[in-house]
């Protein structure tokens, strides 16, 4: 089956927020909103029928997962990954950001140093801090377009901290961690004691001819030492549903997570959520296929009209997602919001400021391409004339 992902729908007054938010955040409605990581496509359809069915029952009661669910699950991770689960090992999560909050809840007390790599996804921070503990920041290095781990840095600020968060793969510089980036991270969060927990959402976004590796699987002791998070909103288009989940292998480290989880009523999903989990990961791998090289194909749009048009900003290219963080620092602009302004009041474009990924990200901006090529076109157009306009 060939999916449509050139249809242009309207997604204004449907109160989304990528559209519908664009007053309150930027005080105009006629930009073209590439920010928020959700996508412009139509929900897969076998996703949308899995929802329907379950609709024509008409009582939405209290509702537990199938084993279909989870043996959607762990079909999905052992094709895909070579990830051996069984359904104990599994728990729902309302949303990945919840999750690591809980996670870090549960796993350390208040007061506790919690290590991030910036510029990296800003919920991460913002839930060590919410919850008390102190934010350890061990920056990443741009080098060549790619960001690597700056791992002298990372041996020495890590000492005394109680969890690590890892961004695998990386939001919003898009790296695919090689297994000797991993393996490493893995030997020195065991010499230190570190316990991980790592974000994989964006796992099945991954563009050959990388290969995505959970990092609870690099080794016998990362498999006894993470929590990982792993959800088919992003790649499927669902992240309305509320549909994410945690695997954890060590029994100890289990029974403390999905413990503090049931103490806290906080494992129940909505009557919707398994049913689009289970069609997503039994139906979906021909819809994940043509969607990513859709994408990729936006990615390289854009990356072309850069080079050849705008060479002032430069795209770190994804090795996954379908987030672009654009280089801009060449523009010259003296401060962050100077820089914001010429993307919404010259370009018409609404970006993620790269600032909010901490201040690694000033100077840059994040675009979202999972929208149909026209509109890529269009933005692409846009930022070439204001681009020229402002005499770059």
């Amino acid at each position: 089956m060939k999916y449509d992902f050139d249809e242009i729908i309207e997604r204004r007054g449907t109160h989304s927020i990528k559209f519908d938010s664009m007053q309150e955040l930027w005080g105009r409605n006629d930009l073209i909103p590439m920010w928020v990581a959700d996508m412009d496509f139509r929900t897969p359809s076998f996703i949308v029928e899995a929802i329907k069915k379950r609709m024509e029952h008409e009582i939405f009661g209290y509702t537990k997962p199938s084993d279909e669910y989870f043996n959607s699950i762990i079909r999905w991770v052992d094709k895909r990954y070579g990830m051996k689960v069984c359904k104990e090992e599994i728990q729902y999560i309302a949303g990945i950001v919840p999750g690591i909050h809980h996670a870090v809840c549960a796993l350390s007390e208040k007061g506790d140093k919690i290590m991030i790599q910036p510029p990296v996804y800003h919920p991460f921070k913002q839930v060590i801090e919410g919850t008390g503990r102190s934010v350890v920041q061990s920056p990443l290095i741009l080098r060549d377009g790619r960001y690597y781990m700056d791992f002298d840095s990372m041996r020495k600020q890590i000492q005394g901290c109680k969890l690590y968060i890892l961004c695998n793969p990386h939001n919003p510089g898009g790296v695919v961690w090689s297994r000797e980036e991993l393996e490493t991270v893995a030997d020195i969060c065991k010499e230190s004691g570190v316990m991980v927990i790592s974000d994989e959402i964006h796992a099945d976004m991954t563009f050959l001819p990388h290969k995505h590796l959970p990092f609870a699987m690099v080794n016998d002791w990362t498999h006894e030492n993470t929590v990982t998070f792993m959800a088919p909103s992003k790649v499927f288009n669902m992240p309305g549903i509320i549909a994410s989940h945690a695997i954890v292998f060590n029994n100890d480290l289990r029974e403390r997570f999905y413990s503090y989880l049931e103490q806290n009523d906080l494992i129940m999903g909505n009557a919707f959520a398994y049913p689009a989990v289970e069609a997503a990961y039994t139906q979906g791998e021909d819809w994940l296929k043509q969607m990513l090289d859709y994408v990729y194909e936006n990615i390289r749009l854009v990356d072309t009209s850069l080079k050849q048009k705008m060479p002032k900003i430069k795209a770190i290219l994804p090795e996954a997602s379908f987030l672009i963080f654009l280089d801009c620092r060449e523009l010259g602009y003296e401060t962050q919001e100077q820089l914001v302004d010429f993307f919404v009041n010259k370009a018409r474009l609404g970006l993620n400021d790269g600032a909010m990924f901490g201040k690694e990200g000033t100077g840059f901006m994040r675009l979202n391409v999972a929208t149909p090529r026209s509109i890529v076109a269009e933005a692409m157009k846009r930022l070439e004339d204001a681009y020229l306009g402002e005499g770059f």
